[in-house]
């Protein structure tokens, strides 16, 4: 099958650092290639990628800093796409909805991924005019404020069975990994490793818009003897903290569509203390590859339970649930049937 992925231009594919949907992308479309179709990554030119890529712009936009503002890199990779369409079978969005009015109407078959919080007000009215549009969740959980939306699926994430290995987490500090910014709950993470009595070791990016936030509420407890801030880190470097780490703690404050930290965990082994927001009970499963919890209190005590979980038992489920291979998959299984239904156009919604 001739496959266009359509990635954000934010980030390389994959991402230097830090980078969830474009991590995706990546791990989707190398194995879609390994898999044997013939796949085209649309996305900027310092992403790396087995499939011929289309570079939208000549580097991710984070990293030059002469753009200051992504909406018209991305229109103009709508308007070279809508220009090729036609040599794709299938065309695959990781861009939101920006894309809707075009590719509403180029006859191409196509799907949309959607990465994102979907619990805003604001996408109410847009997916009551464009439910034509198909869309894919990344959890049961994320696709709930939206009804109305054109749901053909569910295809939680997944990564490289060999990307990370299993470790003992004999380092005997706890892990956070991901951003610093209110709905992430950083200073939860600092008061549960202290209340357990561990180091806590942080790795993490701060966003410009969480900036002010950083310095107001979170600079102050990095000082804590306990807690050591990293910084940004590559798979590999977050390998070996995961490897280390007795736990990662995943205290989040709002609906996360999946949070990809904890199968990255799962896949070193290492159990996850996480609050039961979005996607968490559907991800982790509750003491096998961690422990759901609703307080400080209770994630401190979850802590000292870790140590009866089977660390391999965690790898396990890794392996049975989310590699990319099963995630590669699923999509494919979505591509046929879209591909089907196009040709039967009075079949809209399944």
């Amino acid at each position: 099958m001739r496959i266009a992925q359509i990635s954000p231009l934010y980030e390389s594919v994959p991402p230097q650092e830090y980078g969830g949907t474009e991590r995706v992308v990546s791990f989707l479309t190398e194995e879609l290639v390994r898999l044997g179709h013939d796949v085209t990554l649309f996305a900027s030119g310092d992403s790396v990628t087995s499939a011929r890529l289309v570079a939208m712009t000549p580097r991710s936009l984070r990293s030059d800093p002469s753009s200051v503002d992504a909406l018209p890199h991305h229109i103009l990779m709508l308007e070279h796409l809508a220009s090729v369409a036609q040599e794709f079978d299938f065309l695959h969005y990781h861009i939101d909805y920006m894309h809707f009015p075009f590719s509403r109407r180029l006859g191409v078959p196509q799907l949309t991924t959607l990465h994102g919080r979907l619990d805003l007000a604001d996408l109410q009215r847009l997916y009551d005019e464009f439910g034509d549009m198909p869309v894919v969740s990344i959890s049961d959980a994320q696709r709930e404020p939206l009804p109305q939306a054109q749901w053909i699926g569910t295809v939680p994430h997944g990564l490289p069975q060999d990307l990370f290995a299993a470790g003992d987490g004999g380092g005997g500090y706890l892990a956070f990994i991901g951003r610093i910014s209110p709905e992430k709950r950083v200073d939860r993470a600092i008061e549960i490793a202290g209340r357990a009595g561990l180091p806590l070791r942080i790795a993490a990016k701060v966003d410009k818009v969480d900036e002010a936030y950083f310095h107001a509420e979170i600079e102050p407890l990095m000082g804590a003897s306990h807690v050591e801030f990293l910084g940004e880190m590559g798979d590999a470097e977050k390998g070996e903290l995961l490897r280390g780490a007795r736990a990662l703690v995943f205290p989040i404050d709002w609906p996360e569509p999946f949070g990809l930290v904890m199968i990255e965990a799962m896949a070193c082994g290492t159990p996850t203390i996480a609050w039961p927001n979005g996607s968490v009970p559907e991800v982790l499963e509750e003491g096998v590859t961690g422990f759901i919890v609703s307080s400080v209190e209770e994630a401190a005590g979850a802590v000292e339970r870790t140590a009866t979980l089977d660390r391999r038992r965690v790898r396990e489920r890794f392996e049975a649930r989310f590699t990319a291979d099963r995630m590669a998959r699923d999509y494919v299984a979505l591509y046929d049937t879209l591909v089907a239904r196009t040709a039967r156009p009075g079949v809209l919604r399944t």
